[in-house]
């Protein structure tokens, strides 16, 4: 792990996701006005989503599964 990135978990999955060019030019004036990475508006678009998907459940926790604490 970057040491410039001390937020990011050490248990982390990569993950290749195409959008349409119409919806990764908004991410990148988003990541642009907000001087950060296209990578972290996403990121924090997924956080913000599973926490509306499942908010009585908390922020993801690790498990062995990988999946969602519950």
């Amino acid at each position: 792990m970057s040491k410039h990135q001390p937020n990011l978990r050490l248990n982390t999955v990569r993950a290749s996701v195409s959008f349409p060019a119409a919806d990764y030019a908004e991410l990148e004036r988003i990541a642009s006005r907000k001087r950060v990475s296209v990578a972290w508006v996403v990121r924090d678009a997924v956080s913000k989503y599973l926490t509306m998907d499942a908010p009585l459940f908390g922020p993801v926790a690790d498990s062995e599964e990988g999946e969602r604490a519950q």
